[in-house]
């Protein structure tokens, strides 16, 4: 497939992290994700229904950073993608969460944890299918 719709950059506040002191502060996350579908209808019928319709997409991604906090980016990253897939026009999905501020000692730009789930790895939080390099 390579029709795809990408939404990169989107910036929650959330209370994830291995250490009491992140879930008790709380920070930024930032979420990119790339789903892979067939956009042939909707670019035929010009309807945003016959297509993942992005605002709501964030919507749900932004709910799930700033909702329930877990202590590892994995797990984030594959409750995500599990919604990313939860829409049946959704084959695959490419799923980045960065955390910027996280507690590393050192001078760093970025940690992030990147993840590739489709159909045949699941919704369900299955293993991540490695990309071809």
């Amino acid at each position: 497939m390579s029709d795809r719709i990408t939404l990169t950059g989107l910036r929650v506040r959330g209370r994830h992290g291995v250490y009491d002191f992140e879930r008790e502060n709380g920070q930024d996350f930032v979420v990119d994700a790339e789903l892979e579908l067939d956009l042939s209808r909707p670019a035929r019928t010009d309807e945003v229904t016959d297509t993942v319709h992005y605002g709501e997409l964030a919507d749900r991604l932004a709910a799930i950073v700033a909702g329930a906090p877990v202590r590892l980016i994995e797990t984030l990253a594959d409750r995500l993608a599990a919604a990313c897939l939860a829409d049946p026009r959704v084959d695959r999905v490419r799923l980045t969460v960065h955390k910027p501020q996280a507690p590393i000692a050192h001078g760093f730009t970025d940690v992030s944890v990147t993840l590739v789930r489709d159909r045949t790895s699941g919704a369900d939080g299955g293993p991540a299918r490695k990309e071809p390099r």
